[in-house]
């Protein structure tokens, strides 16, 4: 078993998984219908094109930085009418959108395919397509790729011992979210289908605590 570690830092990220209409949402940390898009730009695979290798690789987020909740908005002119082809010219519609400001996240993916994690590692750090966190206007500050970011641990190990001087330890507890089989809450942001059909499943995410090598568990969880 090993694990893919990416560094995911910018000014602005955003990873929606609600969604709807005009307005846009987005988690406090990356979403793996998110980081699934991301590597297969990395690896340049078509929208159209099946994402099951990757969606079965178990995710893990470590929260270096907490990131500012932000709101901002967007007009647009010009849109259909409901029921009709046609453009209503004087309707003006607000689209809100809700963004990180300033988070620092080491994201983990764990996998028996030691082969893939090898590839998905090389392409993130000579991508095909250009990467984002979470829109395409979001772009890394600092290179997602990590020279050492294949690890020959389980996805929790790897994510508790993993340190460098882009990764600097706060003084109080980090933040854990670690895919589980059967308990945590529910995200839906799982691909069950190639990204042009839009199609997410439910997973669970378990959320606990650590400083250095001590775990806490979640209160909430409790």
């Amino acid at each position: 078993m090993a694990t893919l570690l990416l560094r995911l830092q910018g000014p602005l990220q955003s990873w929606g998984t609600t969604s709807r209409f005009d307005e846009r949402d987005t988690q406090l940390e990356p979403s793996k219908s998110g980081v699934v898009g991301l590597l297969c730009a990395a690896l340049g695979r078509d929208r159209r094109e099946p994402v099951d290798d990757l969606a079965a690789l178990c995710m893990g987020v470590r929260v270096d930085r907490e990131g500012v909740p932000m709101r901002d908005y967007q007009t647009a002119t010009g849109v259909l009418i409901a029921g009709s082809a046609k453009a209503d010219e004087g309707r003006t519609v607000v689209s809100p959108r809700f963004y990180l400001a300033d988070a620092a996240f080491l994201v983990g993916l764990e996998g028996e395919d030691e082969a893939l994690l090898q590839r998905l590692h090389q392409a993130l750090r000579q991508p095909v397509w250009p990467l984002a966190l979470g829109r395409k206007s979001f772009v890394p500050s600092c290179p997602v790729w990590l020279p050492d970011g294949i690890v020959a641990q389980p996805l929790l190990p790897a994510l508790q011992a993993y340190d460098s001087v882009h990764h600097a330890r706060p003084t109080g507890p980090l933040r854990l979210l670690l895919e589980h089989a059967s308990h945590g809450a529910i995200r839906l942001d799982q691909p069950v289908a190639p990204f042009a059909q839009r199609r997410f499943g439910p997973r669970f995410v378990h959320t606990e605590f650590f400083n250095g090598a001590a775990h806490v568990p979640d209160p909430a969880a409790a």
